[in-house]
């Protein structure tokens, strides 16, 4: 199961992770991101020192390093 964060708007976000490659220099750099539903790359915990907080004009969750 997906760790999941309910916003202060009632919506629940799911947290998931992808490895991407940078265009212009081919480094593969790991993002981190919240969805509705659950797919491929979803996440059990949030990693360590990180936490989530939420945007408070649009109530998107987002990670934050600690």
């Amino acid at each position: 199961m997906a760790f999941s964060y309910k916003n202060s708007k009632g919506q629940t976000y799911l947290l998931h992770m992808r490895d991407v490659t940078l265009r212009g220099s081919g480094k593969v750099q790991r993002i981190y991101f919240f969805a509705r539903k659950e797919g491929k790359g979803s996440l059990d915990a949030v990693p360590s020192a990180y936490k989530v907080i939420e945007n408070k004009k649009t109530g998107l969750p987002v990670l934050k390093k600690v």
